[in-house]
């Protein structure tokens, strides 16, 4: 097993997630299996508990696993299925440990940071690095690792240490450090500066760990001299330093890294066993960045949220929609709106931001209402569902956004101006959406529908149905405590309103659609934790049809793309021995 641990200094969010997801993308393209690991040092269990502004999205996998949006990035990347193990935290580690001592496991000894909570985290690496989490359940070759925050934290000097030993424990020729950094460049001078860079890899040296590979950030290319004085003070060579300036996408990262001869460097570096195929190995990426470059056609898609301050709120969401762009040949504008900021309240308090927000709502060729929890902001929601079904604009509900479509459906149509869901209103005479009966509401953490589950499809219609290649079923993924009431089912039936969707027992309503509408679907799991940069998910996919005007045509064909929307034969997968000849929608497995 070789092990490539990816280490951050001078700032956090530099960008080690798309490094380390870029690196396993091109070791994967030479025909290693691949898997990854995430190390946050914060105390939480898992990330379920975070509120989105704290960390970003929530992060769901097939097993019901809570986890950091960087293992996203890794599925999306890679194309593999990880579990909860492969996110690793400081409140598990010590969790495992504490049980031990409870148990008696240490015969009477102290329990110390070092060598138990050290052991404890290298055991964790070992063993998770052999689970398979590609199809073909083969063990890994490759576990890429990456360690959240930045080099000197209070909080990651036991994960430090931990690899410091792990360094020898493998051997020098199983375990490589790539150190990301930042080089600033003041707009005053317009000069690319490395101190920060020296000071981190000093601070990273001082602690065992001595960088095979620094990836520098920076906003332009790194000048030759820059690259030559890094080199010097940092105890590298020049070929050892790699720079990543900001680019029009992210798919172009693994273009950047590979250009650098970073393949070259981690075969000689690791002993790898790999053929040393022609440069086209990455067609598929430098394919899908020229695309995104040259795109001249644009949609927008008006995101109603609670959360549209920080972007990481959605992140799953927002690649969703780009994936699904991308594959129709549309740039995507995406139009966040603040849902607070259409409700009446508004108008009286803000009139400046009411109408802004209106008039983004108003001008955009499609609405998305992702999930969220809490009461704030779901009656804006409301009103955005309320005009995109009067409006006949192509809308998507994706877990409240579909129950909130529900509500608004049997307020407006069914004439039940009470309905609501119980999370908000406990005493509402027509609870359309109520509490699962298997909730705990006595604890937060890991007590949610939450994975992949099963949906059936009721209906041959179905536009979903057919989005999905004509499939009997979906395995998707879950993540809610609350769901559409079974008991006011029939009410809607006739109305036009149909739950295309339930799940084996037929009593959760997974999928609903409207008649007589361009495109108005609400999903109760998150399709967006499925997508793929080739594989886009069928309930967005829809959305950007719709939006465009394409949904009719497309459907009308047989569910297949023009030539020209489809990447090339030759493009090839990221996952090793497989091929993509066309955009197929979707795959079920």
């Amino acid at each position: 097993m070789k092990y490539i641990l990816v280490t951050g200094g001078v700032i956090s969010g530099i960008g080690k997630g798309i490094i380390a997801s870029s690196v396993g993308t091109i070791l994967k393209s030479c025909g290693l299996h691949v898997t990854a690991i995430k190390i946050d040092p914060y105390i939480n269990i898992d990330a379920g508990t975070f509120s989105p502004y704290e960390h970003g999205e929530v992060f769901v996998l097939d097993d019901g696993g809570e986890v950091d949006l960087d293992l996203g990035n890794y599925e999306r990347f890679l194309d593999i299925r990880l579990t909860r193990d492969n996110n690793l935290t400081t409140g598990k580690i010590y969790q495992s440990v504490i049980n031990k001592e409870r148990r008696g496991d240490y015969l009477g000894k102290t329990v110390q940071v070092v060598p138990h909570i050290t052991d404890a985290i290298q055991e964790r690496v070992m063993r998770q690095a052999k689970v398979s989490v590609d199809d073909d359940g083969i063990e890994p070759e490759v576990c890429v690792i990456e360690l959240g925050g930045t080099v000197g934290d209070i909080e990651s000097m036991p994960f430090i240490e931990a690899f410091r030993q792990f360094q020898f424990k493998v051997k020098r020729e199983n375990f490589c450090n790539i150190h990301v950094s930042l080089v600033p460049q003041p707009n005053s001078t317009g000069e690319q500066k490395t101190k920060p860079t020296q000071n981190s890899v000093r601070e990273l040296r001082g602690l065992g760990l001595s960088p095979d590979l620094i990836v520098c950030r920076c906003s332009t290319p790194l000048d030759t001299a820059v690259k030559e004085k890094i080199s010097m003070f940092c105890h590298v060579e020049p070929e050892q330093v790699i720079c990543i300036h900001d680019v029009s996408s992210i798919y172009r990262v693994p273009l950047l890294l590979e250009d650098q001869g970073i393949v070259d460097y981690l075969c000689h570096r690791l002993n790898l066993l790999i053929e040393m195929r022609p440069r086209k190995m990455l067609t598929k990426w430098k394919e899908m960045s020229d695309r995104s470059d040259r795109l001249l056609e644009q949609t927008s898609i008006a995101l109603v949220g609670k959360y549209t301050k920080l972007s990481d709120s959605y992140a799953s969401v927002i690649k969703a929609l780009e994936h699904s762009a991308l594959s129709i040949n549309y740039k995507l504008e995406v139009k966040y709106i603040d849902s607070a900021d259409l409700e009446p309240a508004a108008l009286q308090e803000e009139p400046v931001k009411y109408h802004e927000a209106w008039q983004k709502l108003c001008s955009a060729d499609g609405v998305l209402v992702p999930g969220g929890f809490g009461v704030r902001g779901t009656e804006g929601k409301i009103q955005a569902i309320n005009w995109a079904r009067r409006q006949k604009k192509p809308f998507l509900g994706v877990c409240l956004g579909m129950q909130l479509a529900v509500c608004e459906f049997a307020r407006n149509v069914l004439g039940w101006e009470d309905a609501n869901s119980t999370e908000f209103d406990p005493e509402t005479k027509h609870p359309v959406v109520i509490e699962m009966p298997e909730h705990n509401p006595g604890q937060m953490g890991g007590t949610m529908r939450l994975g992949k589950r099963r949906t059936l499809f009721k209906s041959t219609s179905s536009v979903l149905r057919r989005l999905y290649g004509d499939a009997e079923y979906v395995d998707e993924r879950h993540r809610h405590r609350f769901e559409v009431n079974p008991e006011l089912k029939h009410h809607f039936e006739g109305t036009g309103f149909q739950f295309v969707g339930q799940d084996l027992e037929g009593e959760r309503m997974e999928i609903i659609e409207l008649q007589d509408h361009p495109y108005f679907v609400g999903v109760q799991y998150h399709p967006e934790f499925t997508s793929r940069p080739i594989k886009p998910s069928p309930p967005y996919f829809g959305l950007l049809l719709a939006a465009s005007g394409k949904l009719q045509n497309y459907l009308q064909k047989g569910c297949r793309l023009s030539p020209r929307d489809t990447y090339s034969d030759q493009s090839g997968s990221s996952s090793p021995d497989s091929e993509t000849s066309e955009i197929k929608f979707p795959s079920l497995s």
